[in-house]
């Protein structure tokens, strides 16, 4: 179809179009319509954030698997996971993923910002971003060098500081690892508590702390439900987004830009079903193609998890209060009543960062310690107490794809990962075990612990290990870089998040990352998107 002909005179012109209302999408829309000078209209395939699951933290394991508000995506098989497919939530609804995510607020390393500059990213180092993680923030404990308040987004301290998660920290301390309170500080390494995106006891996703404030806005228009098909182009210049909507087919006309904030798998998706793409890839499907650009979807990256589960001595796990029908109704009444207890844990209390080899120069492995225990996430707690903590190596090597597998744009794309699929990435995960291992046989956690309940005494040897990570490994939820900005010939954004090559466009999410941060993703999208904003206004003048 030739998009020239797709926008009539009475489709609506908006001077910005957002396509995803999900981690970057929200601080788009807030930021663009603040002035009150810029028309925006936010799309937005999933429903309004009215699910109450959402907004409790611990409810993110109630959405795991819903549908309503989860895209529920699947690998394609995995080579390096024994060809396990592994699935893949991501966020379907205002927020997106920061409406689903484990609310754990972690920036990453001063050196990962640095290495993208030295890639070539002018602009975006360290101290080119800190302003805009603490223009994002509303930090608890005040503001000082690393951190800001007064901003959007509530950054809390744990609620619940359960004994389980104390002598996990003391363990690490007494196997080597400094405290740190403040990951996002001067550094990273080390042992602590996590914070959170949560203010008094609820979840403060993205459309919480920025599209609550700015909804009401004459110049912003929202629209839930609306599946974006393609974007629509005049030669090489973007110029309206066609969506569908309940069973109605409907435009709309950008007379600046068109922004792509659908996350790591979307934005390359829709760039694909558009004509933007390795054009073998489109002539395949029969999409006409508007530019060859090999690199869209491309670069695929993710954080790979491994998790240890331990059998617990007493019972002070969340898995002993989910299974009693009384502690569970009383947590649940706590929760109600005062925003305390359980129900306000994210998907980690405690955490450690620490080297798997002494001449790196920062950490590769990030643990996230839970007072429960299952075997799959999101699914039903142990009947016995237990707890659990896992490796995460922070910056692998393993490349993968995106690819659309049809022109429709409701079938799923094609997902290929790659885990573990150097020898790099096999050897870290392997030394994490081990050294998260000798914090679990710690003195302070022998009083909490009867045995390592999986993988158990029969995994001993590297060998043994390597299959165990095979046969559990699992993502940690951070896709990234399928859009990657950079200067070179797979580059699909320049650094000011242009798609190169085209007019109007821009992606403005995860996929930009020209590589992953070590920490969890959901902050440094923010601070993304906070950037951006100001760029897009600049661009504007």
């Amino acid at each position: 179809m030739n998009a020239i002909s797709s926008l009539a005179h009475t489709d609506p012109e908006f001077d910005y179009i957002i396509v995803g209302a999900g981690s970057a999408g929200c601080v788009l829309a807030n930021r663009l319509s603040a002035n009150g000078k810029h028309s925006v209209l936010l799309l937005e395939a999933g429903p309004k954030d009215s699910n109450i699951w959402i907004h409790v933290p611990l409810g993110y394991g109630k959405l795991f698997k819903e549908k309503s508000v989860n895209w529920m995506y699947q690998t394609e098989p995995e080579p390096e996971l024994k060809g396990r497919q592994v699935f893949q939530p991501r966020g379907k609804t205002l927020g997106g993923s920061s409406s689903i995510n484990g609310l754990l607020y972690v920036r990453g390393q001063h050196e990962d910002y640095d290495r993208w500059r030295q890639l070539g990213n002018t602009g975006w180092g360290y101290d080119d971003v800190l302003p805009y993680f603490k223009k994002a923030e509303n930090q608890s404990r005040g503001a000082d060098h690393y951190h800001g308040t007064g901003g959007p987004l509530p950054v809390s301290n744990m609620i619940v500081t359960d004994p389980l998660s104390k002598a996990f920290i003391d363990a690490a301390v007494e196997s080597g690892l400094p405290y740190n309170s403040d990951f996002n500080g001067a550094t990273q390494e080390g042992v602590g508590l996590f914070q959170t995106t949560t203010r008094n006891g609820r979840r403060a996703s993205t459309s919480v702390a920025y599209l609550g404030p700015a909804k009401a806005r004459s110049n912003l228009k929202i629209e839930t439900s609306a599946h974006a098909q393609r974007i629509l182009f005049e030669g090489r210049r973007a110029v309206g987004v066609e969506y569908r909507q309940g069973a109605s087919l409907r435009r709309a006309r950008a007379r600046k830009e068109v922004v792509l904030s659908s996350g790591a798998y979307n934005s390359p998706q829709l760039l694909q079903l558009s004509g933007v793409g390795p054009a073998d890839l489109l002539r395949r499907h029969g999409i006409e193609v508007v530019m060859d650009a090999p690199g869209v979807g491309h670069d695929l990256q993710d954080h790979m998890q491994v998790r240890i589960v331990m059998r617990c001595s007493q019972k002070i796990t969340l898995n002993d209060t989910i299974n009693h029908p009384l502690r569970r109704t009383m947590a649940g009444a706590r929760y109600a009543l005062f925003r305390k207890g359980w129900l306000t844990i994210a998907a980690g209390t405690a955490g450690a960062f620490f080297k798997t080899n002494p001449r790196l120069a920062s950490p590769d492995i990030q643990v996230h310690f839970l007072p429960f225990s299952t075997d799959k996430m999101g699914e039903k707690l142990h009947a016995f107490s237990g707890f659990t903590a896992s490796v995460c190596q922070l910056r692998p090597e393993s490349r993968g794809t995106l690819r659309i597998k049809s022109a429709d744009p409701a079938v799923p794309p094609e997902i290929r990962i790659n885990y573990m699929s150097t020898e790099t990435d096999r050897t870290t995960n392997v030394e994490g075990i081990k050294i998260l291992r000798k914090i679990l046989n710690a003195p302070a956690l022998k009083p909490f612990v009867v045995d390592e309940y999986d993988p158990g005494a029969k995994v001993s040897t590297d060998a043994e290990i390597l299959d165990y990570c095979r046969d559990r490994g699992s993502t940690i939820y951070h896709p990234t870089s399928t859009c990657r900005m950079g200067n070179d010939a797979l580059a699909v954004v320049d650094q000011r998040l242009k798609v190169r090559g085209l007019e109007a466009l821009r992606v403005v999410d995860g996929s930009v990352m020209p590589d992953l941060v070590s920490g969890n993703t959901n902050a440094p999208i923010i601070m993304i998107a906070e950037k951006a904003s100001d760029m897009i206004l600049e661009d504007a003048r």
